[in-house]
């Protein structure tokens, strides 16, 4: 009989042809999907020429996704996006997406079903790590590591070892997957985690609908996991009911799986969460940082881009105003969540209170483009890290938090729960 396993232990045995796996060991494993952008797609086209091969492994599972630097921002952005599209023709890739056709590659992926439970995916950037939402292992990579992959269909891993976070009780008014996240990164810090799994429970979890459990997954990273997972169950099943383009494999992990440590948080002890610069585990709560003048407000990513972060959003905005000294803007995940906010209003609640809304781009987020602070201006953004410089100016200061939190400051003209409105 294999040794008791957790679920990633799970999908890395199958993927590597094992009976089984623990933590410590190195494996070759095969992959499923391999992702890059229009950052990290033309680092990892160079290195896959230099390989010596002339077709990637599957048409159908090689994946490109320019989203960072576009619409393009300027010539050189324009060039990295022309390579990856000539790639993908050269290949015939299945799966590139054009502008007016993508969005920001982790919500997209999900949207489109071409990530699914069981799954392991690799992909040239580090918030590759949100698929675990679904029940699969998923990663970021190095571009040379991801042009091995696109080769092979395969690539190599250390087995991390994990940890259980289990959150119980009822949540807060406000309080949300951001919250709880952001909650347990200023508890273990950004290294807290450090090459292990975060495997993510209790009945809060269970309850949470699949925008939240992609949003806690999302930010994994940010303690310096490997991987953030969630066991698949019946709200995964409804999700990728009619939308996978594989069959799912839903895996679990055993009653006696072996955790490094177990953590417990009852949520009725948290409240709305805010990450202070300039690092995401400087956490308060929403009572010690009321009252900080911002300058932008900033509602999107691969965090926080999805449908229900733009219906929190407008329902905040409805019959309100952005304060005249402050810049909202909002960018959606993908088209289909624009298309699905305009038709129920959100977008046009958001633009009669004086936001902006962006076509789908990750820009705002690291600082590329259609959001930059200049020196001394400060922005609270449902964006996943604040970094020195992550949004413009080394001499900015960026503040995360939830999109209730960031469209209420952006009415207040400072850091605010809708609450105080």
């Amino acid at each position: 009989m294999p040794r008791p396993m957790t679920i990633t232990e799970k999908i890395f045995a199958a993927h590597a042809g094992l009976d089984e796996v623990k933590a410590g060991d190195l494996i070759t494993a095969k992959v499923d999907v391999t992702l890059a952008n229009d950052i990290t797609g033309p680092v990892a086209i160079k290195e896959f020429r230099k390989i010596g091969v002339s077709k990637v492994f599957d048409k159908d599972r090689v994946m490109f996704v320019p989203d960072h630097f576009v619409p393009n921002k300027d010539i050189k952005s324009a060039e990295q996006v022309k390579m990856i599209r000539e790639f993908a023709r050269e290949q015939g890739l299945t799966n590139f997406f054009e502008v007016g056709r993508m969005g920001i590659e982790h919500a997209l992926l999900p949207e489109k079903g071409l990530v699914t439970a069981g799954d392991l995916v690799i992909g040239a950037d580090s918030h590759t790590c949100t698929y675990g939402a679904l029940g699969a292992f998923s990663t970021g990579v190095g571009s040379t590591d991801l042009a091995c992959a696109m080769a092979s269909g395969e690539t190599w891993f250390k087995v991390p070892s994990a940890i259980k976070v289990e959150f119980t009780g009822k949540l807060n008014k406000w309080v949300c997957a951001k919250d709880l996240i952001l909650h347990l990164i200023g508890d273990i810090g950004v290294d807290g985690a450090l090459y292990k799994t975060i495997e993510v429970g209790g009945n809060v979890i269970e309850e949470m609908d699949m925008d939240g459990r992609f949003t806690f997954c999302n930010m994994a990273i940010e303690a310096g996991a490997k991987n953030g997972i969630i066991v698949p169950d019946k709200i995964t099943e409804e999700y990728l009911k009619n939308r996978s383009v594989r069959p799912p494999k839903f895996y679990t992990s055993d009653a006696d799986a072996e955790y490094e440590r177990v953590i417990r948080y009852d949520v009725s002890d948290i409240e709305p969460t805010v990450a202070f610069p300039h690092l995401p585990e400087n956490t308060k709560p929403i009572s010690q940082a009321s009252g900080i003048k911002i300058d932008q407000s900033v509602i999107g990513s691969c965090t926080n881009g999805r449908l229900s972060d733009l219906k929190v959003t407008a329902e905040i905005l409805k019959g309100r105003k952005v304060h005249p000294d402050v810049r909202l803007i909002v960018f959606p995940g993908t088209q289909k969540i624009y298309l699905d906010a305009i038709e129920k209003g959100y977008i046009q609640t958001i633009v009669e209170a004086g936001g902006a809304v962006s076509t789908p781009t990750c820009g705002p987020c690291l600082g590329g483009h259609a959001g930059i602070l200049a020196a001394g201006e400060r922005a609270i953004s449902t964006t996943n890290r604040n970094f020195v410089g992550r949004m413009g100016h080394v001499d900015s200061e960026v503040y995360l938090a939830s999109p209730a939190i960031a469209a209420a400051s952006a009415v207040a003209g400072k850091i605010s729960s809708p609450d105080e409105l």
